[in-house]
């Protein structure tokens, strides 16, 4: 690599940057997807709960008495957020594999003619 020029030095270093910080926002939407998974499930299985079905809620090491509507407003608020979440992480990853796409073109423009063929 020191044998490379320093303005391809720099893009393959930026790549590799950019690969890291993909693969940290595909693990932060995998973690976004699961929870979403499990809120769906949870709000399922509160619909098919009696209203008065008593319905406790996790709070640390603690299992608390909650009433349903409540817990069910908690989990319509938290799958919103995250929703907004999945979007907001979708764009990130779609910008940063445009962003190495283009990077990618220009690192093999600048590899080539170094490269017998």
């Amino acid at each position: 690599m020191s044998k490379l020029p320093p303005q391809v030095q720099e893009r393959l270093l930026r790549y590799q940057q950019l690969q890291q910080t993909l693969q940290t926002v595909l693990a932060q939407k995998q973690q976004v997807e699961i929870e979403l998974t499990e809120i769906e499930q949870a709000l399922s299985e509160m619909q098919k709960t009696a209203d008065d079905t008593p319905i406790y809620k996790g709070i640390g090491t603690l299992l608390v008495k909650t009433e349903k509507t409540k817990v069910t407003a908690d989990l319509n608020e938290r799958k919103e957020l995250l929703n907004t979440r999945a979007t907001v992480l979708g764009k990130q990853e779609e910008r940063l594999r445009t962003q190495m796409k283009d990077l990618q073109t220009k690192l093999q423009q600048d590899l080539s003619p170094v490269s017998p063929s």
